[in-house]
């Protein structure tokens, strides 16, 4: 079963009930390139009437997140990715629909490859940059993923 971006809001829905009720929606995803988009509402915003920074965060990770997910299952390995470290930098009121995007599709293969053959852990770092619909940049978010081969349970 491939990871398509309707899978991965039915995902969301059942396992980050919290990002799916406040609108957060994968549009695309290839093996390079991850898109999700939130629009601005009540549901989702802060005191100053914009979108709050948590739920850009939930996009924005999605973004990366996704793909390294996608390129675990096409490994075909039992691997495990965890979030080590963040960080995030706001330019502009986030309202209306803002859109995330990673292009950092080709930084995972390398790091499941080196997991792989060296048996360990990998560490990432990832970018999603959020633009408004007048293709502003409001948010920029770092991602710091590490991949660990999972050993194989003994039964």
């Amino acid at each position: 079963m491939t990871i398509s971006p309707s899978k991965l809001n039915m995902f969301l829905m059942f396992k980050l009930p919290a990002a799916y009720f406040t609108g957060v929606r994968a549009k695309t995803l290839d093996s390079e390139k991850c898109v999700v988009s939130v629009k601005h509402r009540w549901i989702n915003q802060n005191p100053f009437k914009s979108m709050f920074w948590a739920v850009q965060g939930m996009a924005a990770e999605l973004t990366t997140g996704a793909l390294v997910m996608q390129k675990i299952k096409a490994s075909g390995r039992n691997i495990s990715m965890l979030v080590a470290t963040n960080n995030a930098s706001f330019s502009k009121k986030a309202t209306g629909r803002i859109t995330f995007v990673c292009k950092d599709g080709s930084k995972i293969d390398e790091a499941i490859k080196n997991t792989i053959e060296t048996g360990e852990g990998q560490t990432i770092w990832m970018h999603a940059v959020g633009t408004n619909s007048e293709n502003i940049v409001v948010s920029k978010f770092n991602f710091e993923w590490t991949l660990k081969l999972k050993k194989p349970s003994k039964q």
